[in-house]
């Protein structure tokens, strides 16, 4: 009877969260364009990026702020984390993310993270100077969250994320929040089991504001030869909301309780359904030993994918990448490199390169 009633209630938990929602995320290609802020779909992080972030099921730890926020609860105690990312590399933008996870209580975790594009120096274009000579500018897109994630159970997680959008460039701004939750679900007799859903991305519109907007000029109709400021409106946007559902399962080669962690495989599998895009199918599969090097590939699916002609998406599909952890100290705290590579057309695709420390 107690294993069913484990059973039940992600599965009814899940339910609270899928139904109100079943209508809003429905995946819609011919809306992809009409969201604002999709810096918040790109993944900052080495790790679990190159595995296609098929993981939102089995994620831990700081990574989990982007996938599922439920997985920061898995902190031990502290965990630190830095990561450099040559986005589309060809195009001189790179992203910097910083954040940390701290323990606090028996089964909660608090968390905070950083994510800043840097776009490098643009030329000033204008229409009487159109090549360029007036000087640069550069834009700043930051995004912060803060989170909270708890342990109900052995086996069920949850969490919440506020997070602060910032979109900045010469005298125009746009500001904004968005709020992400997520739970999961880990069973089985060594939590080989994982099942996972968050939401992401949710807030009110944002829209842009700023004196660059504004610009004087005579009214034709005045009969006084007055000149006034006049202010454009710019169109509010939506934030582009996601929800991913996923699972997944780890495959241990040794039975003995004291070494069989030794070799590992899990297989991981997520859908997401996207508000303003094609809703996509990611697969992944991650090789570990003795928790001190793994090995990852992963692949993330869309309609037209694979056709040169007909596909919308600059990420043709395929990712790879590895970590090597390192113990140090008595309290069994961990240093760890990782990098990830996400394969584009064009460009010369996507490479992420972190350092953590878990203490």
């Amino acid at each position: 009877m107690k294993k069913h009633l484990k059973l039940i209630a992600p599965i009814a938990f899940i339910g609270m969260f899928t139904l109100p929602v079943n209508n809003v995320f429905a995946g819609n290609p011919d809306r992809a364009g009409q969201a604002g802020a999709t810096e918040l779909l790109i993944n900052p992080w080495a790790r679990s990026s190159g595995w296609a972030g098929s993981n939102i099921a089995s994620v831990k730890g700081l990574e989990s702020m982007f996938l599922n926020v439920a997985g920061t609860a898995f902190t031990k105690k502290t965990e630190l984390m830095f990561t450099r990312t040559n986005y589309l590399k060809g195009t001189d933008i790179n992203i910097n993310s910083f954040g940390l996870t701290q323990r606090v209580g028996e089964t909660g975790a608090i968390g905070l993270s950083i994510m800043s594009m840097d776009f490098g120096d643009i030329p000033i274009t204008t229409v009487e100077n159109p090549d360029g000579n007036n000087g640069t500018f550069s834009p700043q897109f930051v995004n912060i969250g803060l989170s909270y994630a708890k342990g109900f159970s052995d086996n069920i997680y949850g969490g919440l994320a506020l997070r602060v959008i910032s979109e900045k460039t010469a005298n125009v701004a746009a500001r904004g929040v968005a709020f992400d939750a997520g739970i999961q679900y880990v069973a089985g007799k060594y939590n080989q089991m994982h099942f996972g859903i968050s939401l992401k991305n949710v807030g009110p519109r944002m829209h842009f504001a700023g004196d660059a907007l504004s610009f004087k000029t005579a009214i034709p109709a005045s009969t006084q030869s007055v000149t006034y400021t006049v202010e454009n409106r710019t169109a509010q946007f939506e934030l582009p909301s996601l929800l991913n559902i996923g699972g997944g399962y780890d495959f241990y080669f040794k039975k003995d309780s004291t070494s069989m962690k030794t070799h590992r495989i899990t297989a991981s599998g997520a859908f997401v359904s996207n508000t303003f895009d094609k809703d996509q199918l990611k697969i992944g599969v991650e090789y570990g030993w003795k928790n001190m090097l793994m090995v990852r590939v992963g692949y993330a699916y869309e309609k037209d994918i694979t056709s040169k002609e007909k596909r919308t998406n600059v990420f043709t599909g395929p990712s790879a990448g590895f970590t090597v952890e390192i113990p140090f100290g008595k309290n069994k705290s961990t240093f760890g490199l990782d990098y990830s590579y996400r394969a584009t057309n064009p460009f010369s695709g996507t490479h992420s390169i972190g350092a953590r420390i878990n203490l």
